[in-house]
């Protein structure tokens, strides 16, 4: 459908255009430049602009350096301009040493030359405060944008492409040639990699110090690498994103492509934010950020030596199907320390079959381990592990293998090492790793097993977290790609009552809802609640719960106090009405001497729940200051923040998402059930996720918000209590969501003559299966006409990638029967797919041919290109056969342009830019 594009150098855009965030616009000028100019150039020793020098010419770089320096005339043989308006040629790229308050003026005078790029390496652009000078920062910005000249740092050490002999750094080496591309914020950084992996012959496909991000950022590194073919795997440092969506789309779709690795710094912040419900002092940035590489599809690692651990294991190691792991050892305590390193990693040790067993049984000695870890005995020698290994192969319940050697007078590390490789040789599952521990003699072997592509450490441990980081990446790849299952009901939320509840507080001055207003919030949303009334006197608290029928529980109404129990505003299991009132008049004099100054509004009675299997819940929202809204599940109850048990994910959720946020907690495991405690309704929880997450979607207002204890049982969910603060949003509608939702304003009914309503709306991930049972209607003819090649069925993989699409940078609309998502059968797609600088668009567009003759077509088209037009898409375009004349008068009708594919003869382009495009 789509075979993807990039906006051609030279494409005129719009000023307000330029004031978009770029992505990859200009960033070939930076790593592929044909002439560079250094500003601030210098020939003394020592000096940046020496080294600058330096390492362009000694990178030997193929075009033209030219060194800028009113003070010199000639710097490492090379003629100097005074200025930038007096060099020869217009630079590719310029790197930039002058002194801070020069640099607006500079990047000016590049743009005003046609400079496409460049690289300030200068520091010194702050304020006294640590934080960059906004004077220097907006006149830098609004220099180089119009021109969408790119600028990476300042506060950087330049960027190496070892491949393209280019060095425009102060690094203290030059980078050998590989497939690694490193990107970090930190120069520090980039230079001690570089200085760790010379001597180790590792290479890189870039090494890119960003510094400050004044511009170029990690989302863009991400978009360009992803498609760089040189780059196999992407290893991210990071401190902080500038720009969370982008950042997110980029990752999500580089992490489809090739392996991304990020280590986080910053993980433990010695202040923490003060927060007033129990969600907000759970969702701690460091944690938000785990769960925005999760969403991603990143893998994340601790420290930066196990950054290059993973990436080697990553290269040598098809992903494992599982987490099950046979340990093999000839040393019994080795072999311990390696099994408790798989459980304390979440990994979990295999369970031989019988068989196994009986077959290691008849090639090992009586005195073998009997199971997993396998202790083959310390005299073992390479036949006994190639025997060993033999046995294990067949075992459908292992999913990965450690092959541990100790060195030991009887036997040599070498032979063994050569046993594992001849057994591994041509077997593509399951994984082999190995941990060989000593010496001069391991190191050799290791070196030996590496050789042949088997990833080999020095302890037991190491090579434990290099499988979980196997186990890990498969995982995430997994989840990328996984068809979420359908909702097992619809739901209609009624948007305008919760917007009413929290509009009237935020009038009223207040940043609380009462208890019963935060539960009619929720409710609204299809949450399910324990009806709740409000009395401002003991005696009306008597005289309600005498209605509601007893017990009852009774709760203090205070805007001033939000953990109630905290203060003893909770009591539960009230027989009568009399022990309520007694029991609200000692609660208002208790609470009145801890807190004289809160304001007591009354009470909230409720009647007590008896669900005597019940697991208490806490569901909660809370508004991170980059990510924007996070989803928290985890153990409920009055103790949640010392239980310490939950898990974080952005919204919009779906069925999937939900699930696998429950997985990721302890208690997640006990809600499915055990001896002979039924398993919760994990459908009705996963919806109840759901629901909460199209709050914080729906809802920019609310800022935090706990449903505490939820409870949960075989029976389903039920809120017992909710809290939600309110406030005015920093920015408006979805702009606070890292991920663009489901966009259900582009839903619209669409009615044919016989006056049968179809449904044209945004495709979603669960409409997978649907998608498969669609493309199985289309004819052959069809499939060639829009697909260029035939083809019988869409695999999951194809499947999925039209389905789990990026809102923020793709549109697929579907033309389907009124239903849930993904049992609602499909008639027709119109697909679009933006670059990523959002300037030109791809489209597709595929009717079966049952429904084709009714200007489905037309309604379908003009919809997609109106949305292109809304996006602030200049220009979509598609190719065609030459022989689909239907296609080509459809597109002829819209006024799109018609030209030859370069060297396709076969195909037409139609281009519609939108100045030509008669109005919808």
């Amino acid at each position: 459908w789509s075979r993807g594009t990039l906006i051609p150098d030279g494409v005129p855009v719009t000023s307000a255009q330029a004031l978009c965030i770029m992505t990859i616009r200009n960033l070939n000028y930076l790593f592929k430049p044909t002439s560079i100019a250094v500003v601030g150039a210098s020939d003394r020793p020592g000096s940046i602009g020496a080294v600058l020098m330096e390492n362009l010419l000694g990178a030997e770089f193929q075009g033209p350096v030219m060194p800028v320096n009113p003070r010199h005339q000639e710097i490492a043989g090379r003629p100097v301009s005074r200025c930038v308006a007096s060099l020869p040629e217009t630079p590719d790229l310029a790197l930039i040493a002058s002194p801070p308050h020069s640099v607006p003026n500079v990047i000016e005078d590049l743009a005003t030359r046609g400079t496409k790029a460049a690289i300030v390496i200068t520091a010194g652009l702050r304020d006294g405060h640590g934080a960059m000078d906004g004077r220097l920062r907006r006149a830098l910005q609004e220099a180089a944008r119009p021109a969408l000249l790119r600028v990476v740092g300042p506060n950087c050490v330049g960027l190496l492409v070892p491949g393209s002999r280019l060095n425009a750094s102060f690094a203290h080496l030059q980078a050998k040639p590989g497939g690694l591309a490193f990107v970090a914020q930190s120069g520090a950084v980039v230079t001690s990699i570089l200085d760790w992996a010379t001597p180790r012959g590792i290479g890189f496909s870039h090494l890119i110090s960003l510094g400050d991000m004044i511009d170029v950022d990690f989302g863009d590194m991400l978009d360009y690498l992803a498609s760089d073919s040189r780059t196999r795997a992407i290893l991210l440092y990071m401190e902080a994103v500038t720009h969370p969506r982008k950042f997110l789309s980029a990752a999500r779709a580089a992490s489809r492509m090739k392996p991304v690795l990020v280590v986080k710094a910053g993980r433990h912040p010695e202040g923490a934010r003060a927060a007033a419900t129990h969600t907000g002092a759970l969702a701690g940035s460091d944690a938000v950020y785990d769960a925005a590489f999760r969403r991603a599809g990143m893998l994340r690692v601790i420290g930066l030596d196990e950054l290059f651990d993973a990436v080697e294991i990553l290269a040598l190691c098809r992903p494992p199907k599982g987490d099950r792991l046979a340990i093999v050892t000839n040393g019994g305590g080795m072999g311990v320390l390696a099994a408790d390193a798989v459980i304390d990693c979440g990994s979990r040790l295999a369970t031989f079959a019988d068989e196994t067993i009986r077959s290691l049984n008849r090639v090992l000695p009586a005195t073998w381990s009997h199971g997993n870890p396998v202790d083959i005995i310390g005299d073992a020698t390479g036949e006994r592990y190639a025997a060993t290994l033999e046995q294990l192969w067949g075992d459908q319940g292992i999913d990965a293998i450690l092959v541990l050697n100790c060195p030991t007078a009887v036997s040599s590390q070498m032979d063994a090492a050569q046993a594992v490789i001849d057994q591994v040789a041509g077997r593509p599952a399951p994984p082999v790793v190995a941990g060989w521990v000593g010496g001069d003699l391991a190191s050799q072997a290791r070196r030996r097993l590496e050789e042949h592509g088997i990833p080999a450490y020095e302890t037991p441990g190491k090579a434990v977290r290099a499988i979980r980081y196997l186990v890990d990446y498969a995982r995430s790849q997994k989840a990328l790609m996984e068809t979420p299952p359908s909702v097992p009901e619809a739901f209609s939320p009624r948007t305008d009552l919760a917007r009413k509840l929290i509009q009237q507080a935020l009038d009223e001055g207040r940043n609380w809802l009462g208890e019963a207003e935060a539960k009619s919030v929720v409710a609204a949303y299809g949450l399910p609640v324990v009806p709740t009334r409000t009395a401002r006197t003991s005696d009306e608290a008597a005289t309600i719960a005498a209605e509601i029928g007893h017990p009852v529980a009774l709760k203090i109404l205070s805007p001033d106090i939000t953990h109630k129990s905290d203060v003893g505003g909770v009591a539960l299991n009230l027989p009568t009405g009399s022990i309520v009132r007694e029991t609200a008049e000692r609660m208002i004099a208790r609470i009145r001497g801890a807190q004289p100054k809160a304001r007591l509004q009354g009470f909230t009675v409720q009647a007590m729940v008896n669900r005597p299997n019940a697991y208490e819940l806490i569901v909660g929202v809370q508004d991170d200051p980059q990510f924007g809204p996070v989803i928290l599940f985890g153990q409920g109850g009055v103790a949640v923040e010392l239980l310490d048990d939950s898990a974080l994910s952005l919204p919009p959720l779906n069925m999937g998402l939900a699930r696998e946020l429950v997985d990721r907690t302890r208690i997640g495991r006990l809600l499915r059930g055990f001896r002979n405690r039924p398993a919760v309704d994990l459908d009705a929880l996963a919806l109840s996720l759901i629901r909460i997450a199209q709050i914080a979607v729906d809802l920019p207002q609310v800022i935090e918000l706990d449903v505490n204890p939820l409870l949960a049982d075989e029976h389903g969910v039920v809120a017992l209590d909710a809290r939600i603060r309110v406030a005015e949003p920093a920015k408006p509608g979805v702009e606070r969501l890292s991920i663009r939702p489901y966009p259900k304003e582009l839903e619209s009914e669409v009615r044919l003559a016989n006056g049968r309503s179809l449904l044209l709306r945004p495709i979603l991930p669960e409409d997978e299966i649907s998608l498969q049972q669609w493309f199985l209607q289309l004819d052959p003819e069809t499939i060639r006409m829009r697909f260029f090649l035939p083809m019988k069925v869409l695999d999951h993989v194809q499947a999925a990638r039209f389905t789990q699409i990026d809102y923020e940078r793709e549109m697929a609309l579907v033309l389907t029967e009124v239903g849930i998502p993904g049992k609602a059968r499909l008639y027709g797609v119109v697909r679009l797919a933006a670059d990523p600088d959002n300037e030109r668009a791809e489209f597709a567009l595929v009717v079966v041919r049952e429904m084709t003759g009714l200007g489905l077509g037309i309604v379908m088209l003009r919809r997609i290109v109106d949305y292109a037009r809304e996006r602030g898409i200049s220009e979509v375009w598609g190719d065609v056969l030459r022989e689909n004349h239907a296609m080509t008068r459809l597109c002829e009708a819209f006024g799109f342009e018609r030209r030859p594919v370069p060297d396709e003869p076969e195909l037409i382009r139609v281009t519609l830019r939108f100045k030509d495009c008669p109005d919808a």
